[in-house]
């Protein structure tokens, strides 16, 4: 019985010394496991031993020896912070660009009026030691520099002017808050008034003057509506004369040049007529022409006397006298032939051809006997 209790004692004794063995290198092994970090990309830890600084731990694998090293805290932060409370890591520091959205400040204007207004602050953690060691809670401490900011800047301005300067506002807040944030690791990108909220009394007082701006537009805008109608009329109007007198113009000068065309065609036949005239009288003078001729060549082949010579003259100066001339000169031979004309006619329309030609012969010769028969 005894060694059944001892060999009990033995072998009880063996199983809690393996089971004390396994749970302390099973503790061993969760202590272990524990201390080792994976540093995501964009983040870098901060880490203390002992208390005290030791390193930044960029992206990567990294062993945190245990009760020696951890990762900075603020003990200052609670563990159910709000919404701007830094968180009480620390030491998890990102470094992407971060927006906080702030709740509406109570500002006051120049001219004593009172309105809300929130920004948009834009930061970016630079150096990851002086985010969690330069100042307790920085992003309350952002909040409340950016308020402050935003009194002195919107004091020294007007109500009109702080609706209408909103870019100077933002530009002013963040050279500000920069300059006081470089000293806490913090890089203020920009601010952003996000909202301007003023009394009812004054958004009633804009309302009304917007709504007078937009009549007073509107009458202006029908006012040059109107002006520049009468305008185009007037130019339209001004264009129609400008047409007509150019159409009056050119109507003008094709029937001028048509009376022209119509005048030269008139002279040219007129010139055409008369030329076909003179043709006329030139042809009928050469045709007489030619006959006298002719009638000369036959009686010289005749061989006439004197006195059918001077008969002949006679009847020339006869066709003469029947023409147009208003003066006539008489040959002094031919005044002392009017009666040898008168017998010499009545010999020619005698029915006896002998005894005309004796007759003939005779007056040649007797030529004064017969001029002074003459009547």
């Amino acid at each position: 019985m005894k060694n059944l209790f001892n060999f009990l004692v033995s072998t009880t004794g063996g199983t809690i010394t393996v089971i004390v063995l396994a749970v302390i290198l099973l503790v061993i092994l969760l202590v272990i496991i524990k201390g080792i970090k994976i540093v995501p990309q964009t983040q870098v830890y901060v880490v203390e031993r002992l208390g005290k600084y030791y390193k930044t731990w960029g992206t990567g694998v990294h062993f945190l020896v245990p009760f020696i090293d951890r990762i900075a805290s603020d003990p200052n932060v609670p563990l159910s912070g709000g919404k701007l409370d830094t968180p009480r890591l620390i030491g998890k520091v990102s470094l992407k660009e971060q927006v906080i959205d702030f709740d509406p400040q109570p500002v006051i204007t120049k001219d004593n009026v009172t309105m809300q207004i929130d920004t948009v602050v834009f930061f970016q953690i630079t150096n990851p030691v002086q985010f969690a060691y330069g100042v307790e809670r920085p992003l309350a401490a952002i909040e409340n520099l950016t308020a402050t900011t935003l009194r002195n800047i919107i004091g020294e301005l007007e109500f009109d002017a702080t609706l209408n300067s909103r870019d100077l506002i933002n530009t002013k807040i963040t050279e500000t808050i920069d300059h006081a944030t470089d000293r806490w690791g913090i890089k203020v990108i920009r601010v952003e008034l996000k909202n301007i909220d003023p009394p009812v009394d004054i958004k009633n007082a804009m309302e009304k003057q917007m709504k007078a701006e937009r009549e007073k537009r509107e009458k202006i805008l029908r006012a040059e509506g109107e002006k520049e109608y009468q305008i185009k009329v007037a130019q339209g109007e001004q264009e129609a004369k400008v047409l007509r007198a150019e159409a009056d113009k050119k109507a003008a000068i094709l029937h001028a040049e048509a009376e022209k065309e119509a005048t030269i065609l008139r002279g040219e036949a007129i010139k055409e007529q008369k030329i076909r005239i003179a043709d006329g009288e030139a042809r009928s003078i050469e045709v007489v022409q030619q006959a006298l001729a002719d009638s000369l060549v036959q009686l010289n082949k005749a061989n006439p006397n004197a006195a059918v010579l001077q008969l002949k003259a006679l009847e020339a100066f006869q066709k003469a006298a029947d023409g147009k001339a208003t003066k006539i000169i008489i040959p002094s031979e031919i005044q002392g032939l009017a009666g040898l004309a008168a017998g010499l006619k009545g010999i020619v329309e005698s029915d006896q051809p002998a005894e005309s030609s004796e007759t003939v012969s005779q007056v040649a010769k007797n030529g004064t006997t017969i001029s002074q028969d003459a009547p």
